[in-house]
């Protein structure tokens, strides 16, 4: 290009990215999807792990079907003589039969734990003896018999209280 008089030339000022011919360098779009198309192998790499164990569990024979909805731990109060003294943090497990839609149930998770919550301060699970953990035996009479009302008729299994965790320890009451 010829300079024309009294018009300075423009002179291009070239960083250490840009190049004169833009095709000899990679755009950070290509750079970002190579980044992607590696993370991507590494996660599907990994991810296939549990599924290769879970094959072969269930070629041992040794296979969790699954039928089950766990409930979010729930704190339930203990009275004793009228009076708040204690709430105990319950994990409960509700085992469904074999012909359970599984995934519709563990969607209503949340009406069970409401379930769970209503009974428990209706009439508390307190053992008179130990205000440091709920009468089991209660608690899955009732849930068994209110989630049965929620999920239908044959859907539901068993009630299991699969641990108890007192908020505090509290001296047992005199008799």
């Amino acid at each position: 290009m010829k300079a024309r008089p009294g018009k300075a030339t423009r002179v291009r000022n070239l960083t250490a990215t840009d190049s004169p011919d833009p095709g000899s360098m990679p755009r950070r779009p290509q750079i970002a999807a190579r980044g992607l198309l590696a993370a991507l192998a590494l996660v599907t790499s990994l991810a296939a792990g549990p599924a290769t164990q879970a094959a072969e569990a269930k070629k041992a024979g040794k296979v969790d079907v699954g039928q089950y909805v766990e409930l979010q731990p729930v704190g339930l109060p203990i009275v004793s003589k009228g009076l708040l003294v204690n709430y105990v943090f319950v994990y409960v497990r509700i085992n469904l039969t074999s012909g359970a839609n599984v995934a519709r149930l563990r969607e209503k998770e949340p009406y069970f734990r409401d379930a769970l919550v209503r009974a428990g301060h209706r009439t508390p699970f307190t053992v008179p003896t130990d205000l440091s953990k709920i009468d089991a035996d209660k608690l899955t009479a009732a849930l068994a018999r209110d989630a049965a009302v929620i999920a239908g008729p044959g859907q539901i299994g068993s009630v299991v209280v699969t641990s108890q965790a007192p908020r505090r320890r509290v001296n047992t009451p005199p008799a």
